[in-house]
């Protein structure tokens, strides 16, 4: 499986027989996605950095909604939250995802706006890669962020949802998340390739630089 990182909260999940987009972003917030195909789209809410689908080559399958959904050996799992910590009344709610392709379990957390209660964490259970919200502001906080970390001990963190040459908007950069993980000198790598095998013991960050 190899992931790259089109900007913000949108990945391109390449697998061997599907291909996933998350939370396509619109190009007014200075990401171009260049017209990705994908067999799958996942939206996590219906806000314009989260949901652009029109900006998508082909017509995929798209998952906007908590449920259970199987697309050609592909699983994915939506899972009920908010995106404010006063249940929705703010920004409404948000949908995490927990996908399973090539024996590999990834999470997107979407605009998680939250901690993880004992109920979610076992809803989203063992997974392999953590997609990680970390610019605070209309997500969790850097705090929080942690803490998931912490309970969820994911092999993989990738964070997401931060502030970057090309989106200036009002988020914080992705060096607050590293600096209070005590992470130094951390090179973004343009793809993530892993397999179940691949996976290492302990929790890695990997932060990817945007195409």
């Amino acid at each position: 499986m190899e992931i790259s990182w089109l900007g913000h909260s949108c990945f391109l999940i390449k697998g061997k027989e599907k291909t996933i987009i998350t939370d396509p972003c619109h190009p007014d917030l200075g990401y171009r996605l260049g017209e990705p195909k994908a067999d799958i789209v996942t939206v996590s809410h219906f806000h314009a950095g989260h949901s652009y689908i029109e900006g998508l080559a082909n017509d995929p399958r798209l998952i906007k909604s908590p449920g259970e959904y199987e697309i050609g050996g592909t699983f994915v799992a939506g899972v009920a939250s908010f995106h404010d910590d006063k249940k929705g009344e703010i920004r409404g709610k948000n949908t995490i995802y927990i996908i399973e392709i090539d024996d590999v379990t990834l999470c997107h957390l979407g605009d998680l706006g939250h901690p993880l209660d004992s109920h979610l964490i076992e809803e989203i259970g063992d997974i392999g890669i953590l997609l990680l919200p970390v610019g605070e502001v209309s997500t969790i906080s850097i705090d929080t962020a942690m803490e998931i970390v912490r309970q969820l001990e994911p092999p993989i963190v990738v964070p997401m949802h931060y502030k970057t040459k090309a989106f200036a908007g009002n988020l914080s950069p992705v060096d607050k998340f590293l600096d209070a993980m005590r992470i130094k000198e951390l090179e973004a790598k343009p793809k993530l390739s892993v397999t179940s095998s691949s996976l290492p013991s302990s929790t890695q960050t990997i932060v990817l630089s945007h195409l």
